[in-house]
């Protein structure tokens, strides 16, 4: 998801540091030497005995099966169950994977075929209103925690990954799986009975929210294929410019925009320097990392002019933390990092007036859903060209995310930012 939102993003919350979608602990937090201690010896002397004449790997395996179930309990999710959300185990490796490489694991084995799951939004619905997450830890999450928290991961020569390794699968890819105005971000169901109307209503809501008018310049920072420049163009009469670190992104949004006043850009964030009336960023900000806040709102005070308005569109976590899921982070948005209230509240500081704050992650559940559903009609025809392996990643990513957002374990957030000495009261607008 252009956040990112995407962004990232992240299912699930099975390491300490963090949550499977992001959300953390304090790095230091006792549960890893917990696990070590303690994890792999949850089973009954029975068992134990038994065990020491079976092959280390079946041994090492059926402790693990042993604790996973423990976990599971509390979720109401069994291994090898008939329900829609239990796990159907294909490779008995599986549990020892989990507990050896948490989320990344996880995810891996799933795309590995070694584990089934009829509605993986539902399992992760599940085991995130548990909190399981809380149960264990491994050495992985610990670690790529420690690194997000001691590296710069989204420096300005780093920016560019993500829009390599996932907004450039295919132009013709996400025109398949998204809406008429390939809209990457959240729609806003309200009154919505489609996929389409649910976007158009958030580009609309958008557009009043910054109470466009004919001829303003207006700056979308990651502006992906310029579904919101030509809707406020076609509708609002304005003037728009567009960054984005796509080459596929910038090459087909010129050709859809074109006869509009609407210039694509590819470029960096923290190199744009020139007045605007309003700035807009949709579910980009989850690629700016908590290191480089700061710089991101300084360049938007830089570029909005001292009466203009902005508005900040994000997913966002309930709790600090550090680095985003293992799997998201390798798969799916490298280098991605959620943010919280807290953080964002403090980036604004002595910089802006925040002016309104609306949550509305719930509305992403079923935006996932609908981009699911026309993923999975529309994989026939990419089939040969990514490959099963694929499919099964894409189709990971998609629900477990669906599910963190049915959980509330993640959020959605419109933050609608003025200059300090705005005159007036800002007319809020929820609907």
């Amino acid at each position: 998801m252009r956040e990112s939102e995407c962004v990232v993003l992240t299912p699930g919350r099975l390491e300490p540091p963090q949550s499977m979608v992001p959300g953390s602990f304090p790095v230091a937090r006792r549960a890893l030497a917990w696990l070590n201690r303690n994890a792999m010896n949850r089973v009954s002397s029975t068992e134990t005995l038994g065990a020491r004449n079976a092959p280390p790997a079946r041994r090492r395996d059926s402790k693990a099966r042993r604790f996973i179930e423990q976990v599971l309990e509390s979720a109401d999710v069994r291994l090898d169950g008939k329900r829609p959300w239990d796990i159907r185990l294909l490779d008995p490796s599986v549990p020892d994977r989990v507990l050896s490489q948490g989320t990344l694991g996880l995810g891996e084995a799933y795309m590995d075929g070694h584990w089934s799951c009829e509605r993986i939004d539902e399992l992760f619905d599940r085991v995130l209103r548990a909190d399981i997450a809380r149960r264990f830890t491994t050495r992985a999450a610990f670690w790529h925690v420690l690194r997000a928290r001691l590296v710069n991961l989204q420096t300005p020569s780093r920016a560019w990954q993500v829009g390599r390794t996932h907004y450039d699968i295919g132009n013709d890819f996400y025109a398949a799986m998204l809406d008429a105005r390939m809209t990457y971000t959240c729609g806003f169901w309200q009154h919505a009975a489609t996929l389409d109307e649910a976007q158009e209503h958030k580009l609309d809501l958008v557009c009043r929210k910054l109470a466009l008018q004919p001829g303003m310049r207006v700056l979308d920072i990651g502006c992906g294929w310029g579904s919101f420049m030509r809707f406020a163009a076609e509708r609002y009469g304005v003037q728009c410019v567009g960054v984005t670190i796509s080459a596929e992104q910038a090459a087909l949004g010129r050709q859809r925009c074109a006869g509009l006043p609407v210039e694509f850009r590819l470029a960096d964030y923290r190199t744009l320097d020139e007045p605007f009336d309003r700035i807009v960023s949709l579910g980009m900000f989850e690629h700016v990392g908590q290191k480089n806040y700061d710089a991101y709102m300084q360049v938007v005070r830089r570029c909005l002019h001292p009466w203009g308005l902005a508005l900040l569109h994000t997913i966002g976590r309930n709790e600090e933390g550090h680095g985003t899921d293992p799997w998201i982070h390798r798969y799916i948005f490298p280098n991605g990092e959620l943010p919280t209230i807290a953080q964002i509240g403090c980036a604004c500081e002595r910089r802006f007036v925040v002016e309104d704050l609306h949550s509305f992650g719930a509305d992403y559940d079923r935006t996932l859903m609908a981009w699911h559903a026309n993923f999975t009609a529309a994989w026939p025809r990419f089939e040969e060209r990514l490959g099963s392996r694929f499919e099964r990643m894409w189709r990971y990513y998609l629900l477990c995310c669906a599910g963190a957002f049915r959980a509330r374990d993640i959020q959605v957030w419109q933050w609608v930012l003025s200059m300090p000495g705005r005159p007036g009261v800002y007319p809020r607008l929820a609907g």
